[in-house]
């Protein structure tokens, strides 16, 4: 008997509905259908709970080549979560570009190095449009640890979309602007990114 029809057969004999098993587990009752209908697994922590129900092991619920199945599934979103984890994060390294002196700012003859907030010998609509890209790199590296922690797959490929996109944009504009030490830094991150997308390519 396969996992889905004995959890199927568990659930009827203790009189249970698919929503009042979901509510025991602390999953949602779609989990519960899509695990019944054969059409995943539940993670190791979700069969610890069913087992600790049902007063079953779970090697009794599950064949070997099931539980290696689990393994495999669970080790799979376990380091793409890590690597959706590194993309947020390199995201949110746009507030160094806020706070180190990377600018260069003219007084007299000489150029000092200064931060975006005393910086002020680009134009306003030149300055307005660097806030605005790393304040988006930002929010995008926010938005995507919440999507992370909502479990939201779907939401962080896109947002992972929009994260190289905006990256490639304030690369090219960094450049134009002749910001060299911003371009350069944004440039090992954007690289970084296309490093950590192929590595979590690899694993799906």
């Amino acid at each position: 008997m396969e996992f889905n029809e004995k959890l199927q057969q568990l659930r009827k004999q203790r009189n249970l509905t698919q929503e009042q098993l979901a509510e025991q587990l602390y999953v949602s009752r779609t989990a519960v259908s899509k695990w019944e209908s054969g059409k995943g697994y539940p993670n190791i922590e979700s069969l610890k709970s069913i087992s600790k129900l049902f007063s079953i092991s779970i090697d009794e619920l599950l064949s070997g080549e099931e539980l290696i199945n689990i393994a495999e599934t669970e080790n799979s979103s376990n380091m793409d979560k890590i690597y959706n984890i590194l993309g947020a994060v390199l995201d949110l390294m746009a507030i160094v570009f806020i706070i180190l002196p990377l600018y260069g700012k003219r007084v007299g003859d000489y150029i000092y190095s200064v931060n975006l907030i005393s910086f002020t010998d680009s134009t306003p609509i030149n300055l307005a449009i660097y806030w605005i890209i790393f304040i988006a790199l930002i929010s995008i590296g926010i938005a995507k640890f919440i999507f992370i922690r909502l479990d939201r797959e779907l939401w962080c490929n896109y947002i992972t979309k929009c994260s190289v996109v905006l990256g490639v944009v304030a690369t090219c504009f960094f450049a134009m602007a002749r910001e060299p030490y911003v371009t350069t830094f944004l440039f090992l991150i954007f690289i970084t990114k296309i490093f950590v997308l192929f590595k979590q390519s690899k694993i799906k």
